[in-house]
């Protein structure tokens, strides 16, 4: 995979794209705002394998934002039905 085809195709930062599945409120659209953030992610990851120096904070922030991304992913895969699932996102919306 060519990483600057890839970097060219969306500018915006992996926080951004992570910051943006983390608030995302329609559930529809939430898989592909994970698969978004997931790329940028992966894209930035290998930047920072060809680049000197230890990066290890950068690093860090970086598996455990692949971390809670799965963790979306995977809570996903669980939701209920449709009515349920509105109901209980409201639900959360106000706590």
């Amino acid at each position: 995979m060519n990483i600057a085809v890839c970097k060219g195709s969306d500018t915006r930062s992996w926080k951004d794209l992570y910051q943006a599945a983390l608030s995302e409120a329609d559930l529809n659209k939430l898989p592909e705002r994970i698969s978004e953030a997931e790329t940028a992610l992966a894209i930035h990851a290998r930047e920072l394998f060809y680049t000197e120096g230890e990066n290890i904070d950068e690093r860090e922030s970086l598996d455990y934002a692949m971390d809670i991304l799965r963790a979306l992913r995977s809570s996903l895969k669980r939701r209920p039905n449709s009515t349920q699932r509105a109901n209980d996102f409201d639900g959360l919306k106000m706590a």
